[in-house]
Order: structure tokens, then C-alpha cells, then sequence
């Protein structure tokens, strides 16, 4: 394992938290570039450190996505101090997560996350201070509210903590309100309200939901997908507000409820 650098190992760290990440957004959380992370990625491959799939796709051929490889999972075991059949890593990951259909929800929700740490490396005085999976917020607030992330962008010493809602537009809109609920839960028992941050494949479903999402404690905003977005910039808008759409930091010089 000698020829792993603490990059390599942070990749795999992330894999074993958040399971799959495209190339472009490998590239977003330490490259200077595709072809620089393609390179590293091929000899990471070939070192059994990482497993590849390319999902079907018509037109246009899809990234390959990256999964831990049996050495990146033997990599994550032994920092942890725990045996390989503790993680919840398995030989067979790639091929039942090219099979899986919440691949493409995993790999939306990831490359929100992987676009904020392109900024944070890219741009003095940002950090990406929490990046928590799914799964890891099913096992704090499962039995509350299950939020597809979680995350803190720190932005000039201003703080958003959020949590992320990534629509596919696979469910009613009505199950969309009724998620506020479960997040008004999780802010009486914490003690504060956090944001919610709901984005849409598309301005037409993103307007389409804004009527629903309204929530006397919660507050939301909202924003469309857009190829090449970057998720800290003046994308989000309040449901509360007709615009103009705020930055991700500015979010947090509101009061919640706006």
C-alpha cells in the first residue's frame, strides 16, 4: 500500500461513505482535472484498490462510476481498526449497483456534494465542513426524517447547515409536503430549525412543487439542475420569496421560516 498517497486514501474514504462517484466528480473532490483523475483513476483500478462500472445509457456513453475495489476496502478496514467484514463493502458492489434503480439518486446527491468540495478547494475561504450520506442520516434520524444529505458550507466564516432533498420527479408532490412533517420533528427534537434544500430535475417541476413546499418551521428553498451547476452560487430560492435566487451562504443570513 505504499504507493497509495493520502489522496487515494481520501477517495476511498469517501467511497466507503457515500459507495459511488463518476469520474467528473472524482475530479471535483481532488483533481485539477478529468484527465489527471482518469490517469490516476485507471492505475487505482489496476491496482484492485477500486472497481468501475459504466451503467447502459442511450446516446450518449455514460462515465464510468467508481466503487472500493477488495485493497481501497482492506485500505478503509485497517485505518478503522475493524475486520473487512465489518464495512458494508462487498465483492459484488459494482455489478448490484449498476442493477440498482437508485443509482441515479446516488450518484444526483453525490455530485451536489462533490461540486461544493471542487469549491471549497478551488475558492479561499470555503469549506464543505460536513458531508453526512444517506445512510449515515437514516441511522441518526431515521425514525424521524430520512434526508438524502447532509451538509454544512462554510463560506467566509458565514455557516449553512442543510439538509438536501434530491427529486428525480418519481414522487407526488404531495408526498413531497408531507416530508416537512417529519423535518418539523427533527427541529423540535434538536432544538432549531435547519434548512431544507429541494432540487429538481427541471424549472417546470421545481415551480410545480414550490406550491406545495411551504412550512410554517421549516424553511425551504428550492433550485432547477442544471448540467455544470454550481450548487453554491445563486441557484436557490426561498418558497417563501419570488426572487431574486440567493447564494447558498446568503441562505443563512435569513430568519428561518423565510
Amino acid at each position: 500500500m505504499g504507493r497509495l498517497t493520502e489522496r487515494d486514501r481520501q477517495l476511498c474514504r469517501l467511497l466507503d461513505d457515500h459507495r459511488v462517484l463518476t469520474t467528473p466528480q472524482v475530479a471535483d473532490v481532488g483533481f485539477t482535472g478529468e484527465r489527471r483523475a482518469r490517469m490516476r483513476l485507471s492505475e487505482l483500478y489496476a491496482l484492485d484498490v477500486l472497481d468501475r462500472f459504466r451503467p447502459q445509457a442511450w446516446g450518449k456513453p455514460s462515465p464510468y462510476h467508481w466503487v472500493l475495489g477488495p485493497l481501497g476496502a482492506a485500505v478503509v478496514a485497517a485505518e478503522h481498526g475493524t475486520d473487512l467484514a465489518d464495512l458494508s463493502w462487498r465483492r459484488s458492489l459494482a455489478h448490484d449497483l449498476a442493477a440498482s434503480q437508485r443509482l441515479a439518486h446516488l450518484v444526483g446527491c453525490n455530485g451536489l456534494f462533490a461540486a461544493l468540495l471542487r469549491s471549497a478547494r478551488t475558492r479561499p475561504g470555503c469549506a464543505l465542513e460536513e458531508w453526512w450520506s444517506e445512510r449515515r442520516c437514516a441511522r441518526e434520524w431515521g425514525e424521524v426524517v430520512r434526508p438524502d444529505g447532509y451538509g454544512i458550507w462554510t463560506e467566509h466564516r458565514t455557516s449553512l447547515p442543510f439538509l438536501l432533498e434530491h427529486d428525480n420527479g418519481t414522487e407526488r408532490l404531495d408526498r413531497l409536503a408531507q416530508k416537512l412533517d417529519g423535518y418539523a420533528r427533527l427541529a423540535a427534537e434538536a432544538g432549531h430549525p435547519n434548512w431544507v434544500l429541494f432540487t429538481f430535475a427541471g424549472p417546470r417541476r421545481e415551480a410545480e412543487a414550490r406550491r406545495v413546499l411551504s412550512h410554517p418551521i421549516v424553511p425551504v428553498a428550492t433550485s432547477a439542475r442544471s448540467p455544470g451547476m454550481a450548487p453554491e452560487s445563486a441557484v436557490w430560492l426561498p418558497v417563501t420569496s419570488a426572487g431574486p435566487r440567493l447564494r447558498l451562504a446568503q441562505l443563512a443570513t435569513l430568519p428561518l421560516g423565510q
